[in-house]
């Protein structure tokens, strides 16, 4: 018995070993991840946002802007806005791979990550602020690492004050950054997209300083910029954008190929932007809008957009129905969205923008006439963002298109172009110009217009907003059960929640 009971237990360990031997890797599925390197996570980030960015300007910023305008199921037109969260979703939702990010390279002078990971932070975060005014920032993206799930909302003046100090220090880590970045498909890596992420760090600056400086006195931090273009960067010309180009084939296509027709055709363009192009005999209109098909069935070709805010029967019905009204660009448009006797489109033409030469050159215009900064000449800020924005729709739209994006002298002689009058109307001639550089960025447009109130935004004769022209998205409403405490905190800041409650930008 006693040898027995010794042979037993040691089968039992032997069994014991064997089946604790090796454990974790026969439990552990190798085909699934548990980390991802930075340049994965950095490609991901940077596609779903510029993604977002398309959409963001096709479902609300065009027509917002006036831009476009829609002739079925106008609510957006007419402003009767539900739930817009794809700012918040998309900046919240894709922050964590950010998040991660972070913590894989840490706080690095030699990594690249940290400064370009900085800085899509800083554009993010400057949406979401933008979008909806005090929000969750410091306390985001820390359910995993910290167990906060219910962040709290801070002031816009504090997001704007971080915001920007976090691209300052974006520019000097990279200055001293190794080359070795990958997975960057905005500028394509290595040492030279190293600087131009510079430059969009310094430009992006720029941007935000102007946008708050009717709430603070910005002039010496824009002129520490301007003035210093050995340490700070900005874009030089239109090989800096800061766009994402797009490819002919899937996965990486244009993202609006995956609309319905229907909900396509749906939007037009905008007699606002029509009427004010053709006043000026301005070149790019032929870029944004095509001539009506009724039109052109009757031997007269005419770009002619349709009034926004229209009700569902008038704008149906305007200029005959919508053979009299323009189809959006073919730059933009539907792959079979096609015209008689018109090539058809290229999907790789399309292009979504993060912040383009020509409005850097307008900010600049505007801080020179304005005396925020004393570098360069306002009105050779002003022709540069004309000509750059002619020069950047001359080489995206193919030649099969039949398009000619021509600046003819002419054009900057003309009493409405010419740099002339009074330092307001010089102002307003440049915030036509710069809304027009700004098509389809996003929201962009509409935030630059909250601050200057030109080029006019009339709401239209049918809106539904008491005539007023939205400035904001209300809170998703999950917020309201997921976070109840913060966002009620954030809205008596405020002073309600809704589509003309003012933040501190415009307050």
């Amino acid at each position: 018995m006693k040898l027995q009971s010794i042979c037993l237990t040691a089968l039992f360990g032997l069994l014991l070993t064997g089946c604790t031997k090796d454990f974790a890797d026969l439990n552990t599925d190798k085909n699934v991840p548990t980390a991802v390197t930075p340049d994965l996570l950095l490609s991901g980030v940077i596609r779903n946002t510029l993604n977002d960015q398309v959409s963001h300007g096709w479902g609300i910023g065009n027509l917002v802007a006036q831009y476009n305008a829609k002739i079925q199921f106008v609510n957006e037109d007419r402003y009767l806005w539900g739930e817009q969260n794809g700012v918040w979703n998309s900046v919240y939702g894709n922050y964590r791979n950010l998040q991660n990010i972070f913590l894989n390279v840490k706080e690095s002078d030699n990594s690249p990550y940290f400064g370009v990971a900085l800085i899509m932070k800083s554009w993010m975060f400057s949406l979401a602020t933008n979008a909806y005014g005090d929000v969750p920032y410091s306390d985001a993206g820390k359910a995993k690492s910290e167990a906060i799930y219910q962040p709290k909302y801070e002031s816009q003046e504090t997001i704007y004050t971080n915001i920007l100090a976090d691209l300052k220090k974006a520019n000097e880590l990279l200055a001293k950054s190794s080359t070795n970045l990958q997975g960057d498909i905005l500028y394509g890596g290595g040492a030279s997209a190293i600087m131009r992420w510079r430059k969009l760090a310094n430009s992006l600056r720029l941007r935000l300083l102007l946008r708050q400086s009717k709430k603070k006195n910005v002039a010496a931090e824009m002129q520490a910029i301007v003035g210093d273009p050995v340490n700070n960067p900005i874009f030089e010309g239109n090989a800096d954008n800061a766009e994402l180009r797009y490819s002919a084939a899937a996965p990486n296509q244009w993202p609006l190929y995956g609309s319905r027709v229907g909900s396509f055709d749906e939007i037009r363009l905008s007699k606002t932007l029509s009427d004010r192009l053709t006043a000026l005999s301005d070149p790019r209109l032929a870029v944004f809008g095509r001539p009506t098909q009724a039109s052109v069935a009757a031997g007269t070709p005419r770009i002619e957009g349709i009034p926004n805010g229209l009700g569902d029967v008038p704008a149906l019905n305007f200029n005959g129905g919508p053979q009299g009204v323009s189809r959006v660009g073919y730059t933009f448009a539907c792959l079979v969205c096609n015209d008689a006797g018109q090539a058809v489109p290229d999907p790789s033409a399309p292009r979504s923008i993060l912040m383009n030469f020509a409005e850097l050159q307008f900010i600049l215009a505007e801080a020179r006439e304005t005396g925020l900064i004393t570098t360069g000449v306002a009105e050779t800020y002003y022709l540069n963002g004309i000509r750059a924005n002619m020069a950047y729709w001359r080489s995206v739209v193919p030649a099969s298109y039949g398009i000619t994006v021509n600046d003819a002298a002419g054009y900057y002689a003309q009493p409405a172009v010419a740099y002339t009058g009074t330092s307001a109307e010089r102002l307003q001639k440049l915030y036509l110009q710069k809304w027009v550089a700004m098509y389809f960025n996003g929201l962009e447009a509409w935030f630059d217009w909250r601050r200057t109130n030109s080029p006019a935004i009339v709401p239209g004769p049918q809106n539904l907003n008491n005539n007023l022209v939205p400035v904001r998205f209300p809170y998703p409403l999950s917020e309201q059960s997921l976070n109840t405490a913060n966002r009620a905190a954030a809205v008596s800041t405020m002073g309600s929640d809704d589509l003309n409650s003012k933040m501190w930008l415009i307050k």
